[in-house]
């Protein structure tokens, strides 16, 4: 293991934030100096307003529910071209006179 290869730690590194705010914490440099801090984040002080009413859930939640409602299964669509083939076959005529009056 190489020494002397890690950066010096200090324990009692002052930061200090824009809005006056100072406080201790660990850090390999003496002093930090921050824009915004806990002290004066709007999330942190409870200024923060969401503007988005409906979030990434829901809205993904609608989406599924509306393709839901076109979604047609196999089975339905089995019957489906099923019960249109025997309403074109009775369609049909049956005889010969009956095609002469379609025409």
């Amino acid at each position: 293991m190489k020494t002397a290869i890690h950066p010096k730690m200090y324990p009692e590194a002052q930061v200090t934030c824009a809005c006056g705010n100072t406080f201790t914490t660990g850090s390999t440099v003496p002093k930090i100096h921050v824009e915004v801090c806990s002290a004066c984040h709007p999330f942190f002080t409870g200024e923060a307003k969401f503007i988005d009413t409906k979030g990434r859930v829901d809205r993904f939640m609608d989406r599924m529910n509306r393709k839901q409602e076109a979604f047609v299964s196999k089975k339905e669509k089995r019957a489906l071209n099923k019960q249109r083939k025997l309403e074109e076959e009775l369609a049909k005529p049956e005889t010969l006179s009956q095609v002469r009056n379609l025409g």
